[in-house]
């Protein structure tokens, strides 16, 4: 008999037993959750094949401002090798069953790998012949020459170089008249790691024993005085700031990067440094919701700064859909401007152009387009850093009349870019990065071919456009970047004053990512 207490009715004690027997067998009891740990997907697959004794250089991005996971990192017998403010994090160097430790810590929210970094040259000399009647064609395609003629040389603009060093040249000299021409470096710094350790760094010349940084700075800013004016670079009144991140070897890591970028970030106003020119991608796939080189790119982007990234010689034959350079850090960065490589045939004219077979492009796995454009990057010439550099040794054919160097490849391409942004900050300067990323699209020579992207650079058009539009409205920014759960986007958060609270990371889903393809030879594997 059921016994009515006020609206509700109790039920006998055996059917109430009954009943949750039954409920139990068709919703049986959840199963915790097991969260994976925050540890990029090229580490995870380095610590499974790993002995747990081995020590690997990992890059720690913290989930606090405090200091809780350094002193984690000292009690599993790490050390601190250096700390950032561009970005919560530091380098570190970790046993492989330290890293797994700190990761389930909840210190930290996310691990990666210090992974090599790959210039984006072709990593072959350019020897073919030339097409056209002109050596050097890439100015006049990309409309620089006509800017000049309007007075638009980059003058008062600085552009940093971050690279393999830059060899002081008569050509980076001011074009004054005065009789004590002022250098357009001003200033010169190295970040490179010449040899596996971090204990020191034993090479501490800022300039180019390798040659790639020599050569896209030239790209950029030569004024060609000793070519007699053949080998001008995009901007010739530019100015350079030289941050070598590259040894003599052309090897840097993504912690060498991310301490150039902190400089740049601590002095960007002093130098007047409007743009950042970074001609080399990580060895590593990774989102850039977690890549420590995007979030701290990104933070350059919101504090005013154009960076101009290479997007990569993978090549443009999709796999599944994805294209392995597009990938690639800091080419999968959606803020910034990549660059894909064209061919200008040598001749002034767009018409006859083609896009490069070397040059990446595809759909990141954020989703977003790349490149943005692609601009001249075949047959360069431009400076070479001295006859003893190392691309000079290894690849003598690629000399061309003893002093000047020619090379194909994105990097040459983003050089290039980099050079034509000069030239529209010079003559619109109160653009910010996002109209300066959207005249550069919107004003491109369209290329009708896959990879092509808006289409070729085309300056002079983007100097005289009608009007500025915003390239990145609503993009959501690196994770790292977001304060709380909650997506920040272009435009809605004071850069200044960011509060670097948690971040749910939530998951990644990495699709057709081939973690069997790494080469393993390259790991920096810390002491």
């Amino acid at each position: 008999m059921r016994t009515r207490i006020g609206r509700f009715y109790r039920l006998p004690s055996y059917l109430v037993l009954v009943l949750c027997l039954l409920l139990a067998t068709l919703f049986p009891a959840a199963q915790p959750l097991t969260r994976p740990l925050p540890v990029d997907p090229a580490l995870r697959a380095l610590l499974a094949q790993a002995d747990g004794n081995t020590r690997i250089a990992v890059i720690v991005q913290k989930a606090s401002v405090g200091d809780e996971a350094e002193a984690l990192v000292k009690n599993l017998g790490g050390e601190v090798v250096r700390s950032w403010t561009i970005i919560p994090a530091f380098l570190t160097n970790l046993s492989a069953d330290a890293v797994q430790q700190l990761a389930r810590s909840g210190l930290v929210r996310w691990i990666s790998w210090d992974s090599p970094m790959v210039r984006q040259d072709t990593g072959q000399p350019d020897t073919v012949s030339l097409i056209g009647a002109y050596l050097n064609a890439y100015n006049p395609t990309i409309g620089a020459t006509t800017a000049w003629n309007y007075g638009f040389r980059g003058e008062g603009i600085t552009v940093a170089v971050v690279d393999s060093g830059v060899t002081p040249k008569t050509d980076f000299l001011a074009t004054s008249n005065s009789l004590t021409r002022t250098s357009r470096l001003l200033a010169n710094l190295t970040f490179a790691n010449t040899v596996l350790t971090y204990n020191s760094r034993v090479n501490t010349s800022p300039y180019d024993s390798f040659g790639h940084g020599t050569h896209i700075a030239g790209i950029i800013g030569s004024n060609a005085a000793s070519s007699s004016g053949s080998f001008m670079g995009v901007a010739p009144a530019v100015n350079l700031v030289n941050l070598r991140v590259a040894d003599l070897n052309g090897r840097a890591f993504e912690s060498d990067m991310v301490d150039a970028l902190q400089w740049i970030y601590e002095h960007h106003k002093e130098y007047n440094i409007r743009v950042v020119n970074v001609s080399m991608n990580s060895a590593t796939a990774q989102s850039y919701h977690t890549s420590p080189l995007d979030a701290a790119l990104e933070i350059l982007w919101f504090n005013g700064i154009v960076v101009v990234v290479s997007a990569g010689n993978n090549g443009g034959a999709p796999t599944l859909g994805i294209v392995p350079g597009i990938l690639y850090p800091p080419a999968n960065d959606p803020f910034v401007i990549t660059v894909g490589a064209s061919d200008d045939m040598s001749t002034p004219y767009t018409w006859d152009d083609i896009v490069t077979p070397f040059s990446a492009y595809g759909i990141t796995e954020g989703g977003f387009a790349k490149p943005e454009l692609v601009a001249p990057g075949a047959h360069i010439i431009n400076l070479l850093a001295s006859p003893d550099c190392t691309i000079a040794v290894q690849h003598p054919e690629a000399i061309y009349s003893k002093d000047f160097l020619r090379l194909s490849g994105t990097s040459m391409a983003a050089g290039v870019a980099s050079g034509a942004v000069a030239l529209l900050l010079q003559a619109r300067p109160n653009l910010n990065p996002d109209q300066v990323k959207w005249a550069l699209m919107n004003s491109a020579t369209p290329l009708r071919q896959p990879g092509a992207g808006a289409g070729i650079l085309n300056v002079w058009a983007a100097i005289n456009l009608g009007r500025y539009g915003t390239a990145n409205t609503g993009t959501t920014a690196s994770k790292l970047l977001w304060t709380g759960d909650e997506p920040v986007n272009w435009g809605s958060v004071n850069w200044g004053s960011v509060n670097w609270g948690s971040v749910n990371w939530g998951s990644v889903n990495w699709g057709s990512v081939n973690w069997g393809s790494v080469n393993w030879g390259s790991v920096n594997w810390g002491y």
